[in-house]
Order: structure tokens, then C-alpha cells, then sequence
């Protein structure tokens, strides 16, 4: 059997197991992530030996970013983190089955609309070995059969926690083949199955924009993406200083590497004088470089790099931050929606009239009033996990959990009704 053939009986195997799982009961699916979560913990050991397989790899001829080998990373409280969100994904309600709407017509006939998994469901992503648990454990609690391409940096960690979890499922009514993984050191791989149309019900890429290039302009299946997160901070002159202070050095310096983080900093003009010293002083000290427009390097005295236009169109997932002054909240607004990718965006402000005129004007798919962008991850939510966070606008957008994992179908029952 060459790989094209293995890719193919993968898909067909995996679509066979999702129409098996449509009847295994939310008790034993609750079962199987309790299972999973306990073998995550008991295995730990030989998880950060496998991982350190895939970072003495990306030490050694590899020009991997500083964020990228963060995300590769895993340390006892990543595998307690994975553990706990397939935990609290078996505590939420399973929403296989769920009644949407039920109506009857003037003819009789009664009409349910209820809530139906997708049915294989493929991830392919990039150096988070934490994806490999999350979307199995979503997948499953949502009756959905999964099919995972890790990439190469994390061969090593994903191959040994997709056996841990696999092995699992003997234990319970779940068909193993309901979860696979695809080799990641073969490439053509994920090519064969984005032309397997047949057998896949839809796409899923997290990673980098060429990735998600990659994948919407090679397949016929329906995909749910972000290509980046250029996520906004508006500091008004209504905002409380202090907490803008707060909340942008998190955004920005907490996490860099993830496409939730603060990518650009909005401050308006009455605040500037105030407010832009203080904080690109602690963002320097916390190793953020700073690229600002003309405003903003003429209030700060020290010498800052001069932002370009192509900045503001940048995501980093660095240390590394664009700064702009603007004259009203119309320009922030105007600017967020010409330059950010629809991700995540935040106003900082005590002004309820200006924070209402933002959430109706911004079009993102996570707006923020007083938070950090930050937030926007499906176990803040308090969705379990994610599958991932889509900016698309047609069925999923923003964090993606368990009901973005379903789609409906009608029951209509009658009583011999015909069309006349």
C-alpha cells in the first residue's frame, strides 16, 4: 500500500467511526477524556522525553523563532494544563442531539431542528503539542472523528501523546479509528488528504498564514481559518491609565508568540503625553521593541524606531510592538478596520457611550471593553478548550469549541401529509 493509498484508508476508516460514534452515549464519551487525562498525568515522564527529542532537533540546524520553541515546549504544568482542559471538556454538555427549534406547521407536520456533529473533522497545525489533546478531546465529546497533522518540530511529542490517548479508547465503546494521525515527516501526506473530499467533512489549519495559504488554495473541503492576529489596543482619553497600563502589558508581553497578543497600540492624543512614556518605558525594560509613528517619537524623548506603513499590517508574535497616536476614537476605529485582521481588539476607556460606538463599529470577531486580548482562547471562554479561532464570518467565529464542532439537521414528523 503506497501513502496515497494509506491516507485514503485513514479517511475512509475515520469516516466509519464517525457515524459509529453518533450513538456512543455522552457517559462513555465523558469516560474516555477522564481516561485520557489520567494516562496525560501517569505518562509525563516519557512525554518530556519525547519532547525533548523534538527541541534538541530544533536546537540543531533549525532556525526556529524564540516563540516557536515556546510553544513547542512542554514542561510538567503544559501536560497538567492539557489534562485539565480534557476534564473540563467532559464536564460541559454534550451538544449532540440538542433541541435548536421545534415548530409545527398549519399542516401537522412537526419540525425539529436539532444538533448534529460535522463528521471528520482534519487539524493541521504547527509546534503546539497541546492541540493534539485539545482537539481530540473537542472532536470527541462532539461525536466527531479526528484527523491530526502535527508538524515536523513536534514529531516526537505528538506521536506520544496521540498513543497515549489512542490507547486509551480500547477501554471504552469508542472505535479507535475515531481519532488518527498522520505521519508528520512526509509531507505529501497532508496533501492527499486535502483531496479527499469524499471522507473529510472539513479543514482546520493553526498555524502561520503561509499554512493556511497553503491549505485553502489546495482543497475542495470547506475550511475555517485565521490567517493572522493583528490584534489592536485603543488607550481613549476616558481610560483609566493605570489599567490601560495593565491591561497593555499583558497583551503584549505575557505570551508574544500566540495570535492573541497585542500587536498594535493605539493611544488617543490626550492621552499620549500622559499615558506614552510611562508605558514604552516598562514595555522596553520588558524587552518589547518599539516602532512608533511621528507622534509618538516626538513625546518620547529617547530614540525609537520609526514605524512603516507595512508595520501596522504586521503580525509579529514577537517582542515587538507598533505604537500610533490618533486624534478620535473614529480613527482608531478606522484604522483597526483597515489594518487588523478581524482577531481580537480592545478599547480601554470609562466612557460607556465611546465603548458602545466601538463594539458596533469594529468588525472582529472578539471585542474587549477594559480586558486584554488575551482572552480570547476557548478555555477562557470556559469552553474546555479550541479547536481553534476562526475569523471567518460563515458558521464559526472567534474561539471554537464544542458547538462549533456540530452543525443541525430537521426531524419532521407527520401523519400522512402530502404536498398538494
Amino acid at each position: 500500500m503506497n501513502l496515497e493509498q494509506q491516507i485514503t484508508a485513514m479517511a475512509k476508516s475515520a469516516q466509519k467511526a464517525a457515524r459509529q460514534l453518533v450513538s456512543v452515549s455522552t457517559t462513555e464519551k465523558n469516560k474516555a477524556l477522564k481516561l485520557m487525562a489520567k494516562a496525560l498525568l501517569f505518562h509525563q515522564g516519557f512525554l518530556i522525553s519525547e519532547n525533548k527529542k523534538d527541541l534538541t532537533a530544533a536546537a540543531h540546524g533549525q532556525s526556529y523563532s524564540k516563540a516557536l520553541i515556546e510553544r513547542l515546549t512542554m514542561r510538567e504544568e503544559t501536560i497538567k494544563e492539557m489534562a485539565q482542559c480534557l476534564l473540563d471538556t467532559a464536564k460541559l454538555k454534550d451538544p449532540v442531539g440538542e433541541l435548536m427549534d421545534s415548530f409545527k406547521r398549519p399542516n401537522g407536520l412537526l419540525i425539529q431542528k436539532i444538533r448534529v456533529p460535522i463528521g471528520v473533522v482534519a487539524i493541521v497545525y504547527e509546534s503546539r503539542p497541546n492541540v493534539t489533546s485539545d482537539a481530540i478531546g473537542l472532536c470527541l465529546k462532539s461525536s466527531n472523528a479526528a484527523i491530526l497533522k502535527g508538524g515536523r518540530e513536534a514529531l516526537y511529542s505528538n506521536g506520544a501523546i496521540f498513543k497515549i490517548l489512542r490507547d486509551e479508547l480500547s477501554k471504552t465503546e469508542i472505535p479507535i479509528d475515531a481519532i488518527q494521525l498522520l505521519p508528520s515527516d512526509d509531507h505529501r501526506a497532508f496533501g492527499f488528504l486535502l483531496k479527499l473530499q469524499k471522507y473529510v467533512d472539513v479543514v482546520i489549519p493553526r498555524g502561520g498564514e503561509e499554512l493556511i495559504r497553503f491549505v485553502t488554495e489546495n482543497t475542495r473541503i470547506p475550511v475555517i481559518k485565521h490567517y493572522q492576529g493583528i490584534c489592536h489596543t485603543y488607550v481613549s482619553e476616558h481610560a483609566d491609565l493605570n489599567m490601560a497600563h495593565k491591561i497593555c502589558m499583558n497583551a503584549k508581553v505575557q505570551k508574544p508568540g500566540v495570535c492573541n497578543a497585542m500587536e498594535t497600540m493605539l493611544v488617543a492624543k490626550d492621552a499620549a503625553l500622559r499615558f506614552l512614556p510611562v508605558i514604552v518605558e516598562d514595555m522596553q525594560k520588558a524587552g518589547v521593541e518599539i516602532r512608533g509613528c511621528r507622534l509618538t517619537r516626538t513625546i518620547v524623548k529617547k530614540p525609537i524606531k520609526a514605524a512603516s506603513e507595512k508595520d501596522w499590517d504586521t503580525e509579529y508574535l514577537d517582542l515587538i510592538l507598533s505604537v500610533k497616536v490618533v486624534h478620535s476614537l473614529e480613527e482608531a476605529i478606522d484604522h483597526i478596520n483597515t489594518h487588523g485582521s478581524h482577531h481580537s481588539d480592545c478599547i480601554v476607556t470609562e466612557d460607556k457611550k465611546e465603548a458602545k460606538q466601538f463594539l458596533q463599529s469594529v468588525d472582529s470577531a472578539c471585542l474587549y471593553v477594559n480586558a486584554s486580548t488575551r482572552f480570547t482562547d476557548g478555555h477562557q471562554f470556559g469552553f474546555g478548550a479550541e479547536i481553534g479561532i476562526s475569523t471567518d464570518k460563515l458558521h464559526a467565529r472567534g474561539p471554537m469549541a464544542l458547538n462549533e464542532l456540530t452543525t443541525y439537521k430537521y426531524l419532521v414528523f407527520g401523519k400522512g401529509q402530502v404536498r398538494q
